[in-house]
């Protein structure tokens, strides 16, 4: 029983409601103190299985309850954060995740992304920098919803679904490489600097490079394209970055 994005929208403009999934009690409870002072409607679980109660509700549970934002902790008494991400999505659910973690690695924070967080922010972290995250997330959750069906030639993106179709056949990819593919298919042939690209895939303050990119557009081309060595899809603008088309 998931919320529609309407009511969401709805939801966030009065007030927005964000679980906190912490183990860490002082750490729960200073986030919570900080965004209750901002106006915010907190929820707080200490392990993953309560978190995930709070974003799938039973069908007795109001969906009025369901949160605009989860605040994750990766390392849980019960499970990791990786996999309530992974839950989470695999339930169909497109909550907004802010991942944090000590783990400040750039495979950990990739891993992260990949695995459906929407952003990740190392421990030890501000709160003014936690709270400004928070609305960003939310913002770009509450924006206007796009066509719900994008297509160009032979690739077919539905966006209600989260379904990719190449010449017929349904493709499986990660969070990060759908929303690198809506980007890119929403504008075919617009050329996109690698810094336009992470900025709007990843955020402004990721802190990783231009691999990170690169690793994502090989993963899309070997599953999007006949000849990967040869695209004609994801066309690399040298010098500059990518298209579609």
């Amino acid at each position: 029983m998931l919320i529609s994005k309407a009511n969401r929208a709805r939801t966030i403009r009065r007030s927005a409601r964000i679980l906190i999934v912490e183990d860490d009690g002082l750490i729960r409870e200073t986030i919570a103190l900080s965004l209750q002072q901002e106006s915010y409607e907190v929820l707080t679980a200490a392990n993953g299985a309560t978190g995930l109660n709070f974003v799938l509700p039973s069908e007795t549970q109001s969906s009025e309850a369901i949160p605009d934002l989860m605040i994750l902790d990766l390392i849980l008494p019960d499970m990791s954060g990786f996999d309530l991400c992974r839950q989470i999505r695999q339930c169909g659910s497109n909550l907004p995740i802010l991942m944090i973690s000590a783990k400040s690695s750039e495979s950990d924070r990739i891993m992260g992304l990949d695995w459906g967080a929407d952003d990740y922010l190392p421990k030890p972290f501000g709160m003014r920098e936690l709270i400004a995250r928070c609305r960003a997330l939310l913002r770009r959750w509450d924006a206007p919803s796009p066509l719900p069906v994008l297509q160009v030639r032979d690739v077919v993106l539905n966006l209600q679904s989260s379904s990719v179709m190449v010449r017929g056949q349904a493709v499986s990819l990660s969070p990060k490489e759908l929303q690198l593919l809506e980007l890119l298919m929403q504008q075919p042939r617009q050329v996109w600097s690698r810094e336009q690209l992470m900025k709007r895939v990843w955020g402004k303050d990721f802190s990783g490079d231009y691999k990170t990119l690169d690793v994502h557009i090989r993963w899309l081309r070997e599953k999007l394209e006949t000849n990967p060595s040869q695209p004609e899809y994801l066309i690399t603008m040298r010098g500059f970055g990518y298209r579609f088309g």
